[in-house]
């Protein structure tokens, strides 16, 4: 009955918008926060009830449902140094490869990109990450870029000017091979991001993470969007 009510759900949302929509992100944050090994998955309903069938049934009721759209699985965290990102992005390329290995209809990664402002970007590792996903056939969008900011210097052209470095330095190593097809913010501007929520500063100043500010006036950020965008035409 879960199986199929799930099915049920995913044809019929899909049909509705079938033909209005390019992309749909099908499986959304299958990896743990802390992957032990690559072939964990994250804890969930459909997984301690399904297993990885869960993810390939609704990819293919997804197909079925609008054959011409494009079928994504999405996550986070996979961008920057250190062993909890490799651990994630191992885990996501094991969740990637069964997928494609069991004939499931997967056109794309989509690679969140909530990026941390303090952290380095692993340049090398995610440009790897993305050549092979693209060498097996497969789409890699950016699907949700912001920088927390919580932890930058205070002093906001100091802040923007880490924060447009972090989304040049993530989109540079995406594009090392092709052009982005589809870069999609986690919001547009500063007032409304849930970073203000989530991750308030220390210093209570207004988080800063989007390509406009509170205004709605463009930062550096937004330079950083329009130029990938324009290498993309």
């Amino acid at each position: 009955m879960l199986f199929r009510s799930g099915r049920d759900v995913i044809a019929t949302v899909v049909s509705y918008y079938r033909g209005k929509l390019t992309s749909w992100d099908v499986v959304n944050e299958a990896v743990p926060e802390f992957p032990k090994r690559p072939t964990e998955r994250r804890d969930s309903l459909w997984q301690s009830l399904l297993g990885d069938s869960y993810m390939r049934m609704a990819f293919r009721t997804a197909a079925d449902a609008d054959p011409d759209v494009q079928l994504t699985i999405n996550d986070y965290d996979i961008e920057s140094v250190g062993p909890r990102f490799a651990a994630r992005r191992a885990a996501l390329r094991s969740i990637v490869s069964d997928l494609l290995d069991t004939g499931t209809p997967l056109h794309a990664v989509g690679l969140q990109a909530h990026l941390h402002g303090e952290l380095e970007i692993d340049t090398d590792a995610l440009a790897k990450s993305v050549a092979e996903f693209r060498s097996w056939g497969l789409d890699v969008i950016v699907t949700e870029l912001d920088v927390d900011d919580m932890k930058l210097p205070g002093p906001e052209a100091e802040r923007d000017a880490i924060v447009a470095r972090k989304a040049n330095e993530v989109l540079t190593a995406i594009t090392s091979e092709a052009p982005l097809r589809s870069i999609l913010t986690w919001g547009i501007s500063d007032r409304y991001s849930w970073i203000n929520q989530m991750f308030p500063r220390p210093d209570h100043l207004p988080n800063r993470p989007l390509p406009l500010d509170g205004d709605f006036k463009p930062k550096s950020f937004m330079d950083v969007i329009t130029k990938f965008t324009h290498e993309a035409t």
